[in-house]
């Protein structure tokens, strides 16, 4: 069932020895999401051009030497790839770093060190813990214990996983708070019992994650019927022998299948989702008589304003936090620093929490996405 999910590279001149301690962290850091290196994770070193499918989650490292050279950076930077810049010492930025990449934050591998460089290179194809969140989507009547077999196996794999049984308090606003858990995933499962678009509530489930632009996996029960609704969705149909007929539970061949298509799923979900997002801010920011540079860590736009001002653009998928907006500021200390986010199904309390932020924190804004070239044409922080 292997094939390739993300794509990570590191370019440049990095040492063999750089190579060897980069590439254990990153071992390391994806072994407990059931995936390899070089299988599932497409792993290339030394390369002189990388351009993975916009499709897949990807990320780039690159080592900085004296003499590097830059070929193969243009596109990467064109196509709002994240890339690292590591260079020896941070003294020796404008050295051994090529000048295409120096807007960019820097990591210095002798202070920061190989496993700051695997988390960020990580972190950039959407490979950490904290990223990986799923909404199950199912009638409790028809498909109870397979959602929550389903919840249990992904907690496992160490997926964020929102079932309405066990992600709303029980003194939250129900529907408002299971709109903005539904806002925040990277993938949403529809357990397609026959009654499935009968509920008007997993019917709107389905129907606001295409609103979002979240991928939908449809996993199909044998006698359900596929809606003409589901055409742009993924599909794995079950047969009767999939499923208990006592208890209603998944067999463990199916249940594994499911996850492999989660993880492809979540991974385009990441890559498409991120596009859009500096899609639209790259146009803005061009419509205003701005330029970008590039994406660094943390998938952080790096931009020049018409009136010289630099700005650096943090795009948030799913639900900002106050601690998005701190650790943005604090990645870019000396920056003019604006958080973007699409506020379209956030519950309103939120709004009105990042409002208040925006409005007493001075160090950088929170931005709607469709704002964007509104706000940065009279930017002041």
């Amino acid at each position: 069932m292997s094939a390739v999910l993300y794509e990570l590279a590191l370019m440049g001149l990095p040492s063999d020895d750089q190579v060897r301690e980069v590439e254990q962290h990153l071992l390391k850091g994806i072994e407990p999401f059931g995936l390899t290196l070089g299988k599932e994770v497409a792993w290339s070193t030394r390369v002189t051009s990388f351009e993975p499918s916009q499709r897949i989650a990807a990320g780039v490292v690159f080592f900085g030497a004296e003499g590097v050279s830059d070929s193969g950076l243009k596109p990467i930077l064109r196509h709002g790839i994240p890339i690292v810049p590591v260079a020896s010492t941070y003294g020796r930025v404008h050295a051994e770093i090529p000048e295409m990449l120096r807007p960019l934050n820097c990591l210095a591998y002798q202070v920061d060190g190989p496993q700051r460089v695997a988390t960020a290179l990580l972190e950039c194809a959407g490979l950490l813990p904290r990223q990986r969140r799923v909404f199950v989507s199912y009638r409790r009547n028809e498909s109870r214990e397979a959602a929550l077999q389903l919840f249990d196996v992904l907690s496992a794999r160490h997926f964020d996983v929102f079932l309405d049984t066990h992600g709303i308090g029980p003194a939250e606003d129900f529907q408002a708070m299971l709109w903005h858990r539904l806002c925040d995933s990277d993938v949403l499962v529809m357990l397609d019992t026959p009654g499935y678009f009968e509920s008007r509530w997993t019917s709107a489930e389905f129907g606001r994650a295409l609103a979002k632009g979240i991928s939908v996996l449809r996993v199909g029960w044998p006698n359900s019927t596929a809606s003409a609704r589901i055409s742009t969705a993924s599909r794995l149909d079950l047969d009767v022998s999939d499923i208990d007929a006592g208890t209603g539970r998944l067999t463990d061949d199916v249940v594994t299948r499911i996850c492999f298509q989660i993880e492809a799923l979540r991974s385009q979900s990441h890559a498409v989702r991120g596009l859009s997002l500096f899609s639209r801010i790259s146009q803005a920011i061009e419509q205003i008589g701005g330029n970008v540079s590039g994406v660094g860590q943390h998938k952080a736009v790096f931009a020049n304003l018409a009136d010289g001002k630099a700005v650096v653009v943090c795009p948030t998928v799913g639900v900002p936090t106050s601690l998005t907006l701190h650790e943005a500021v604090d990645r870019a200390p000396d920056s003019s620093v604006a958080v973007v986010y699409d506020e379209v199904g956030l519950h309103p309390d939120w709004l009105n929490h990042l409002s208040w932020l925006g409005t007493h924190i001075q160090a950088g804004r929170y931005v709607k996405a469709h704002e964007v070239a509104w706000a940065l044409a009279d930017w002041e922080v």
